[in-house]
């Protein structure tokens, strides 16, 4: 099975003459992305990864040669939601700043709560526990929730709340999401750079109005 990853690449130009490598703290980088392949999990009405050899294989000329193409819903796998995706006019993924995806990040971990109850609501209770424990979540943090069903990941049924597809599936998804009453808390009394979790949706299985997306634009 082929398996497609996505890189991204920061290159930083400067002048040879003069300059040295800047010293850097010592740090290890963690990948937390999924694969895109034909295991990837998509909205139940998307359609999946599909990648398609144009071609592989030696030329009649004597080298090896490899070309591939892919295509895939948007919504799927790993993936950031832009502010266009439930509001009309404003920035599509390209035209977000980068240093709004780059800062310092927390984890408020509620996944006991969800284990419990796969509907579970992210609650300002839950940010307010953390920030006892804490402090007040600074200004241009990125807030991250570990629900803790990304460990049941690609598993559809475990982790979206069912493996049918089609509209008819999208009203039997059960997964945790972020509470509206939350997600205005955050926007209102907090200053956040972005927030991202490990469910299908900001917005829990079961909404309908994806109060929470709206919200946070």
């Amino acid at each position: 099975m082929k398996r497609l990853h996505l890189l991204l690449f920061m290159i930083l130009a400067v002048p040879v003459v003069a300059q040295r490598p800047p010293a850097l703290p010592s740090s290890h980088v963690v990948d937390l992305t999924h694969a895109f392949d034909a295991t990837t999990v998509y909205w139940p009405t998307a359609q999946p990864f599909k990648l398609e050899t144009d071609f592989e294989g030696m030329t009649d000329k004597g080298y090896f040669y490899s070309a591939y193409r892919y295509s895939a819903a948007e919504h799927g796998g790993t993936h950031l939601d832009s502010p266009v995706h439930f509001a009309k006019g404003h920035y599509t993924v390209d035209q977000i700043p980068l240093q709004q995806l780059m800062g310092p990040a927390i984890v408020i971990d509620v996944s006991k709560q969800c284990a419990a109850n796969a509907d579970y609501l992210v609650s300002v209770t839950d940010f307010q526990e953390w920030e006892r424990r804490q402090g007040r979540i600074r200004p241009g943090t990125i807030v991250l929730l570990r629900t803790g069903f990304g460990k049941y990941y690609p598993d559809r049924k475990k982790y979206l709340g069912t493996d049918e597809r089609g509209d008819q599936a999208v009203a039997k998804l059960h997964f945790p999401g972020l509470d509206p009453a939350a997600a205005r808390w955050l926007t209102q009394s907090r200053s956040i750079k972005a927030i991202g979790l490990d469910t299908a949706s900001i917005d829990y299985g079961q909404s309908t109005l994806f109060e929470s997306h709206r919200i946070l634009v």
